[in-house]
């Protein structure tokens, strides 16, 4: 009869055995092929989601109407913009266009149309029409129109100019929504 031995002796070759497998398998792991898993490229959308964009976002549409620019139905010009939106009476701008501004310019302020003239010859000699003044600066009046052919305005040659001029649909959008009367408001 074979001898019998004790139980810790036979799980401790068994442990050593199975030790002894798993360094062979590695050892034949390490001498064999290494196969490579394909990986694909993160998106240029994953990227950014993980790392944040690329670039800034761009504001899409227009500029949003000044927040200083009061309440109710009213046009507002920004100097600095070079813009005017044309607000409804819930607040909501329905129009924006930008403009070219003559070489004078009014204060930041409230205004109103004081005089709507349908077509005249303007002071540096175009034809314009849509004519809306609302105010005067250092002895000028500053009004909003539109060349009649279209054009932007040819330079001043030093002339003290006070027309805002914008293209000719935008001046008859605005001839359209402004009376004698409508409340202009200018900010910077």
């Amino acid at each position: 009869m074979a001898a019998r031995l004790p139980s810790w002796a036979w799980v401790s070759g068994l442990t050593a055995g199975a030790t002894a497998a798993v360094a062979a398998l590695a050892v034949q792991a390490n001498h064999g092929p290494h196969p490579t898993a394909a990986t694909a490229k993160p998106s240029a959308s994953a990227s950014a989601g993980a790392h944040g964009p690329a670039e800034p976002k761009k504001p899409s549409g227009p500029p949003a109407l000044p927040q200083e620019s009061g309440t109710g139905r009213r046009v507002v010009y920004s100097l600095g913009e070079k813009r005017v939106w044309l607000v409804d009476a819930t607040g909501k701008a329905n129009r924006t266009f930008t403009v070219w501004p003559g070489t004078v310019g009014p204060q930041p302020g409230r205004y109103s149309v004081t005089l709507r003239i349908q077509s005249i010859k303007g002071s540096d000699g175009v034809q314009i029409e849509h004519v809306m003044y609302f105010t005067k600066a250092s002895g000028v009046n500053i009004a909003f129109s539109n060349a009649l052919d279209g054009a932007s305005p040819p330079p001043a040659n030093g002339q003290k100019l006070g027309g805002i001029r914008m293209h000719k649909e935008d001046g008859a959008a605005l001839w359209a929504f402004g009376d004698q009367g409508t409340r202009v408001t200018v900010v910077n």
